[in-house]
């Protein structure tokens, strides 16, 4: 599963590298972003269909909702989007992206699970599939929210878990969006061997109100 993530790029630069077409949000940079905390999200306008970067609540809350109390997931497997009803609306009209420097995971050890900072091999940022919705309130209010795809594992990424997030290339980002044609469940896959790189970071991470810089350095040994 992914539960935690960085994201600490200026706004700014994150919609100039996806090409987005609004005014930058306003949002703290985070290196420890949790379940149910606000985050930047890309994805397309249904009405406009501009790119733009907005920020969403991590916590799908589907738009037939009968009120805002019920079932968040965080994640969502992508053997079953397209037959799942929690999720095959959003999958077919509702993807987004959601840019990220680094993910964590966690490997049981004799001493207890061991978090792992997984960042690109080429230090560019990740940009994680997800989907995301519009919840309208009884009040009209209006609550957008998004969770994160999950895939199998690529072969670094399979000696911590048996899960990992879809990560989407920058050529697939006009196909995931649904600004071009095409077949968006081709690319639910893990990434390349290799184009990932792993690292043991401090467990301070394991509690969310921790949250700079410190959280990625390596962790000393033993």
């Amino acid at each position: 599963m992914c539960g935690r993530y960085a994201s600490f790029l200026p706004p700014e630069a994150i919609a100039r590298m996806f090409g987005t077409a609004n005014p930058s949000p306003d949002i703290d940079p985070s290196w420890n972003l949790a379940p149910s905390q606000p985050a930047l999200v890309v994805r397309r306008h249904p009405a406009t269909l501009e790119r733009r970067l907005n920020v969403l609540r991590w916590g799908l809350l589907p738009h037939f909702a009968k009120d805002a109390g019920g079932r968040r997931p965080i994640n969502a497997r992508a053997e079953t989007l397209a037959v799942s009803g929690m999720f095959r609306g959003a999958f077919a009209a509702r993807r987004c992206l959601v840019p990220a420097n680094a993910f964590y995971e966690w490997q049981a050890t004799a001493t207890g699970k061991q978090p792992f900072a997984v960042a690109r091999a080429d230090g560019t940022p990740l940009a994680l599939g997800g989907l995301w919705e519009g919840w309208r309130g009884p009040g009209g209010e209006i609550e957008r929210s998004f969770c994160i795809i999950t895939i199998p594992p690529n072969a670094e990424m399979a000696a911590l878990h048996n899960r990992m997030p879809l990560v989407v290339e920058p050529a697939d980002w006009p196909l995931w969006l649904g600004e071009v044609p095409g077949d968006a469940a081709a690319l639910l896959h893990p990434p390349p061997d290799g184009s990932l790189r792993l690292w043991p970071v401090g467990r301070a991470v394991n509690a969310h109100a921790n949250n700079d810089a410190s959280l990625l350095e390596l962790a000393a040994a033993g």
